[in-house]
C-alpha cells in the first residue's frame, strides 16, 4: 500500500481508503463478512475509513467501531457524515441551510455518530449534501469551531453533490474546511477544472467516491441487470442511464491493456492523478479488498493511455433519479 499525505492535515492516508455504504442495508451486504473485509483492509495497510450516520442509520458507523476497537495499535482514520436534516438527498437550489444543518443538529449528529463509532473523537466530520450558498452561514462555521475546540473532531469536510463539482469552491475558501469528497472517475473529470486546482492551492484533502460510477465501471453491468426491490441502484440505473453507463464502459474494453482488468484500470486511472489524496471504493467481499489495494503495488498508467483514457470524459447534469 502506498501512502499520500491528506492536504493540510498532514495525515499519511492510504490510497486506496474503504468506502462503507454497502455495508448499511444494500441487498447482499452480510455482517461477518463486511467485518472480514475491513479487517483484511486493515492488515494490508488500509487505514482511512469513509461511512455515515446515514449508512444504516449508524450500522455502518458502528461495524467500523469495532474494526477500530480490535486495533487498538494502529492508527485507522474515521471519516464520517452528518445526514441533512430534512433527509433531501441531494440538495436543491434555493434550499435553507437551517433545513439542513442548523447548529444544534451538527452537535447533536456529531454526538451520534461517536457514540456508533465508540471513539472520543472522529478525525473527519463531513456534511453529507452541501450548497455552497451556505458558505458564509455562521451557524455551521461556529458549530463546526466549537468541535474542534472541544476535541470532538479532528478535520471538518465537505461531499459535494453528484456532477457538481464547482458546488463547495466558496465553501473551500473560508479555511473551515479540510476536505473534500467529489465523485470522480473515468467519466467524472469534471473536477479537474475547477475543484482540483482550488485544492492544490489552499491544501484540502481530496477523497474521490464512486470509482466504478456505482458499478458501470467494473464491466460487469449489462442492459438486462437488475437487483433485488428496495436496492438503492434500481432506482439509480433507471433505463435510460443503464444503456448509457454499459455503453460506455463497453467502449473502454479496447483500452485494456493484457493481465488488467476494468476495475484495475479505473482505480489507476484516478491514482494518477496526485490532487487526489484517497479513494474510497465499496468492498463488502474479501474478493474485492484484495483486488481493489493490489492496485496501489501497481506501477503508474502510461501517460498516453491516461491521454486516451480523458477522451471518455462523460460530462452529466443532476436528474431526479441522480440523487
Amino acid at each position: 500500500m502506498q501512502y499520500r499525505t491528506f492536504g493540510r492535515t498532514g495525515w499519511q492516508v492510504s490510497e486506496i481508503g474503504y468506502g462503507m455504504w454497502g455495508m448499511g442495508g444494500w441487498t447482499g451486504s452480510d455482517d461477518e463478512q463486511s467485518l472480514q473485509s475491513l479487517q483484511l483492509a486493515v492488515d494490508l495497510g488500509c487505514n482511512f475509513f469513509d461511512t455515515a450516520w446515514a449508512y444504516g442509520e449508524g450500522h455502518s458507523e458502528r461495524l467500523l467501531g469495532q474494526v477500530v476497537k480490535t486495533n487498538p495499535d494502529k492508527k485507522l482514520y474515521t471519516a464520517t457524515k452528518i445526514p441533512p436534516k430534512n433527509r433531501q438527498w441531494p440538495t436543491r437550489r434555493g434550499d435553507a441551510i437551517q433545513n439542513a444543518f442548523p447548529p444544534d443538529y451538527i452537535h447533536e449528529y456529531a454526538g451520534k455518530s461517536l457514540q456508533n463509532i465508540g471513539v472520543t473523537k472522529i478525525d473527519l466530520l463531513q456534511f453529507h449534501v452541501w450548497e455552497d450558498d451556505w458558505a458564509e452561514d455562521e451557524g455551521w462555521q461556529q458549530a463546526v469551531t466549537d468541535l474542534k475546540r472541544e476535541g470532538l473532531i479532528e478535520a471538518v469536510g465537505i461531499s459535494l453533490n453528484r456532477w457538481e463539482p464547482w458546488n463547495g469552491i466558496r465553501t473551500l475558501r473560508t479555511g473551515l474546511i479540510d476536505a473534500v469528497q467529489v465523485i470522480y472517475n473515468i467519466f467524472d473529470q469534471a473536477p479537474e477544472d475547477e475543484l482540483f486546482p482550488v485544492c492544490r492551492e489552499l491544501n484540502i484533502g481530496v477523497i474521490a467516491r464512486v470509482p466504478f460510477d456505482e458499478g458501470s465501471l467494473t464491466g460487469k453491468l449489462t442492459k438486462e441487470t437488475t437487483w433485488p426491490q428496495g436496492d438503492w441502484r434500481n432506482t439509480y440505473f433507471v433505463q435510460e442511464n443503464l444503456k448509457a453507463s454499459v455503453d460506455r464502459a463497453e467502449a473502454l474494453r479496447p483500452l485494456i491493456q493484457a493481465g488488467m482488468t476494468m476495475p484495475e484500470l479505473a482505480l489507476r486511472f484516478i491514482l494518477a492523478n496526485s490532487d487526489v489524496s484517497t479513494i474510497i471504493p465499496g468492498m463488502r467481499q474479501p474478493h474485492h479488498v484484495r483486488a481493489n489495494i493490489a492496485t496501489s503495488d501497481t506501477s503508474g498508467l502510461d501517460p498516453a493511455l491516461v491521454e486516451q483514457l480523458r477522451e471518455h470524459r462523460w460530462d452529466r447534469s443532476p436528474t431526479k433519479w441522480s440523487q
